[in-house]
């Protein structure tokens, strides 16, 4: 059925680079959104040809007669560039083109979805086809506040020019700025990639996150019992890469060691480990901050449960699980007022702390956490409006039926733009 029983099934085709059954990252956003989709439309997707084999064992084991298939790689020279890097997603995308235009000439589809990757720096070639195209939500436009490139090391800093030359460069490729322009609606993760998407072109945007978690995980986390109150327990779940801000993290927990006892939790790998490791020392810090190192996801949320909240001090990105993750788990986050994390979190079910620089942003950590340790009914508090959260706007489910209703009003949009023209 459709997401309003007086609506028609629409016919979708959906472009999911990264797909697949049971994954995290953008594998899991290109599978979950073309599930949920199925529930309400007749969808049809576009993958990579080493995506077949769980899709297709999925499928045997749970038949979805409103989910089909296509898998291909890009043709000739170009299948033997590295996957996931940026040349072959590139090539994959203009095969993807040219797959439906084949399909196109045996079907009819209502609309077409770029799903994965969720990258607003490269082009979707479906914008060039005549049906209504929907954009994402794309991301990459976040980027670190200037001040805060000081307290970068000079790898940290590397990587940032990269990044800011890589996406430049594609902002100005001239099918980026037709996929935008030609997209009946580009959705941003985030306000600052919506700025950029505006800046090349795109003239209704909107911003949603990309990611969610599937009912029977949410169910899972929301089981989760808080621990006992003495000491208050903090963890960071990230790689240890400068950009998660993990050293923002641990000054602020030195500023309230020194009043309270309390203990921060470290879980992840990463280039930065070593210097972290020395912050730590330098702050007399190493018998209440412990590293982790990497773990399985089941010990990894296991430890979760077994601390009070989220200190997620990331500098730019485009939304991770994590912090849907503790929400739903009932943990309250504290984090940054940047990027993905600003568009999950609310104030209602965390503390959002400015990041104007760097020592500003190491207070108001503090003072985030502070308020945590010393007030347990604002913790209980934020926690379960944080379980609330998750499951109204941010379960696959409750995404599916929101996108699917969505699309009649993008179709609606297309026909409009199309009649003033």
């Amino acid at each position: 059925m459709s997401s309003n029983p007086s609506q028609k099934r629409l016919s979708v085709l959906v472009s999911a680079y990264a797909c697949g059954p049971g994954r995290g990252s953008e594998p899991g956003v290109g599978w979950n959104v073309a599930r949920e989709l199925s529930r309400y439309h007749h969808v049809h997707v576009f993958t990579r040809s080493n995506n077949r084999a769980a899709i297709e064992q999925e499928l045997s084991d749970r038949p979805n007669p409103n989910l089909h298939f296509t898998y291909f790689d890009p043709p000739g020279w170009a299948a033997w560039l590295p996957p996931a890097q940026l040349p072959h997603y590139y090539s994959w995308q203009i095969a993807a083109y040219f797959m439906a235009r084949k399909l196109l000439a045996v079907q009819t589809f209502d609309i077409v979805h770029h799903v994965t990757y969720v990258r607003y720096s490269s082009p979707s070639f479906l914008s060039l086809l005549s049906i209504p195209f929907v954009w994402g939500p794309v991301g990459g436009g976040e980027q670190a506040p200037k001040a805060f490139s000081r307290s970068f090391g000079l790898r940290g800093k590397g990587y940032e020019f990269l990044r800011n030359l890589s996406h430049g460069a594609g902002e100005v490729d001239p099918f980026t700025r037709i996929t935008a322009q030609r997209s009946v609606v580009a959705r941003a993760t985030t306000a600052d990639t919506a700025h950029r998407l505006e800046r090349i072109g795109a003239k209704y945007v909107e911003v949603s996150s990309a990611i969610g978690l599937p009912e029977e995980e949410i169910e899972r986390l929301s089981e989760y019992t808080y621990p006992q109150p003495s000491p208050i327990r903090f963890i960071t779940i990230a790689r240890l890469l400068h950009w998660k801000g993990i050293h923002l993290g641990i000054q602020a927990f030195a500023q309230v060691a020194e009043k309270y006892p309390c203990e921060y939790r470290i879980l992840g790998k990463g280039p930065e480990r070593k210097a972290l490791d020395a912050l730590v020392d330098k702050l007399g810090m190493a018998d209440r901050i412990e590293f982790l190192g990497e773990r399985s996801r089941d010990e990894t949320l296991q430890q979760l449960s077994d601390c009070h909240a989220l200190l997620h001090p990331s500098l730019h990105d485009s939304g991770g699980f994590v912090c849907l993750e503790a929400m739903a788990a009932g943990r309250p986050v504290v984090c940054l007022d940047l990027g993905g994390s600003a568009v999950q979190v609310s104030p209602e079910t965390g503390i959002l702390v400015p990041a104007k620089e760097p020592k500003q942003a190491v207070d108001d950590l503090a003072q985030a956490m502070e308020q945590l340790i010393t007030d347990s009914e604002l913790r209980q508090r934020l926690g379960q409006a944080g379980k609330t959260r998750v499951q109204t706007h941010f379960s696959w489910k409750a995404k599916g039926a929101e996108l699917s209703g969505k699309y009649y009003q993008y179709i609606d949009i297309h026909n409009l733009n199309r009649a003033n023209r």
